[in-house]
């Protein structure tokens, strides 16, 4: 039986896992609310006191920030994700702490085909990398190396990069975000926390109670949802160009990616945002922007894009990784 768990900045997955023919099979998994908790270890704590886990042979938990060891400062969560006293509580079983964005990746090659919706087929290359991308609270990104066959997930903290802006009206918003944070990451506009900044910009204020309607019900963490509502439903002009400049963002993003991995086996859109956007992804604003990277546009529509449908992949690839990682990554 194996330990896993996706730390997210909003929502936590924790589950138990069986070892089965072609991946984990899950025995029992519980959601909970990331910041209901203050550490690492009491959102593991109620996990174990509700379903008595106890007979675990491995843990592998995969949390949203950089990792050090067994430690990880996390992004958009306010402390330290620290699994080194875990092992111990399991007769001391090996213990692995991982980036978001790598566990994920180990769930890549385990998905069967009706947890993935292609948005480009592409001509994949057996022997080539794969990338991950994953919008949601914040954003996140990963590499798959190739080597020899296996599949080996590499974390990323390219979403941290800078933002490129590639239109004048993309230069406008970077020149009104640098007056309020300095510096322009990825993560800032291809993110949850991307589509409120634009929904700011967007509607020419940062009091977002002085905007549209969108935003006079409901919590400002839910703003983002309500705005790709909006925006879908054609409800309000501004929440159209907000949504559609983050769409136009991701798919550039994930054209960066498979540039700087050399994708060629596949490019991945994980998160919690893909799916609950799948028809805007396959309008083709995001396929434009994804290949709009002259003079490599060739090259980038051989490779094969697909958005992951599990919402449980994260937890999925953390079982995986517990499970043996490398073993279940042959293509």
């Amino acid at each position: 039986m194996y330990l896993a768990a996706d730390i997210g900045g909003t929502k936590s997955l924790v589950g138990v896992f069986a070892q089965d023919v072609e991946r984990p099979k899950p025995i029992v998994t519980r959601e909970y609310v990331t910041l209901d908790f203050e550490s690492l270890e009491e959102i593991i704590d109620l996990f174990i006191d509700e379903t008595g886990a106890a007979d675990v042979s491995a843990i592998a938990l995969g949390v949203a920030g950089p990792v050090s060891g067994l430690t990880a400062r996390m992004t958009n969560v306010p402390w330290l994700a620290n699994a080194s006293g875990l092992g111990e509580r399991f007769d001391d079983c090996p213990v692995a702490l991982l980036n978001d964005l790598e566990a994920m990746a180990y769930a890549v090659p385990v998905l069967y085909p009706d947890e993935l919706a292609v948005l480009q087929e592409g001509i994949p290359v057996p022997s080539g990398n794969a990338a991950l991308i994953a919008a949601g609270t914040g954003l996140g990104e990963a590499l798959l190396h190739n080597v020899n066959g296996v599949f080996i997930p590499s974390p990323s903290e390219g979403c941290h990069a800078d933002f490129a802006a590639r239109t004048p009206r993309e230069l406008a918003f970077v020149a009104h975000m640098s007056r309020v944070y300095g510096r322009v990451d990825v993560e800032r506009v291809v993110s949850g926390l991307g589509l409120t900044n634009l929904f700011r910009f967007t509607h020419g204020t940062d009091d977002i109670s002085r905007a549209c309607r969108v935003a006079s019900t409901g919590d400002e963490a839910d703003l983002p949802a309500r705005l790709t509502a909006s925006a879908m439903a054609h409800r309000c002009e501004q929440c159209v160009e907000a949504f559609d400049m983050f769409i136009e963002a991701y798919g550039a993003e994930s054209g960066n990616l498979a540039l700087r991995s050399v994708a060629t086996a596949g490019l991945y859109i994980g998160g919690g945002i893909a799916p609950k956007i799948l028809p805007a992804l396959e309008t083709g604003a995001f396929l434009d922007a994804f290949l709009d990277k002259e003079p490599l546009g060739d090259l980038l529509r051989t490779i094969p894009i697909s958005v992951i449908l599990n919402s449980a992949a994260g937890l999925l690839g953390a079982a995986v990784r517990a499970a043996g990682g490398n073993a279940a990554m042959r293509q």
